[in-house]
């Protein structure tokens, strides 16, 4: 299973792909909960991209948490986003679930499992090592 790390910047992004690509391992980048609402989700997006690009031979999936915000999901599947966190309604999971399968996405309405967050972290890309050296 790959290392799950919630990323604030892109600075953060870059470490973590970094010490993903330099060890061989794979890893799951998160937002932090309801960053799609406040961040929002071009601002994941592009932020992965650039990451992505400067790091490709890292192994990566990325994970945008919405919060209850139905509106953002809708936001973040037009701009293509194919992993999902929803913590909102029943009701709305399920208008939002078959159009997030349609466009070949995930919806997750679990609560996020415990992931290393490199909130307040300086240097992303040496704590991402130790963390993926254990």
């Amino acid at each position: 299973m790959p290392a799950r790390i919630i990323i604030h910047s892109l600075e953060q992004a870059r470490g973590a792909l970094a010490a993903a690509q330099q060890s061989g391992s794979s890893v799951t980048l998160e937002s932090a909960p309801g960053a799609g609402g406040y961040a929002g989700p071009a601002w994941f997006k592009l932020l992965v991209e650039e990451a992505r690009r400067e790091f490709p031979a890292a192994e990566c999936e990325a994970w945008l948490d919405c919060g209850d915000e139905a509106g953002t999901v809708l936001a973040a599947l037009r701009l293509g986003l194919k992993r999902i966190r929803f913590s909102g309604s029943d009701a709305a999971l399920i208008r939002l679930g078959p159009v997030a399968r349609e466009l070949g996405a995930v919806l997750e309405s679990r609560p996020a499992e415990a992931a290393f967050d490199l909130a307040r972290t300086k240097a992303s890309e040496a704590m991402c090592r130790r963390h993926l050296a254990k």
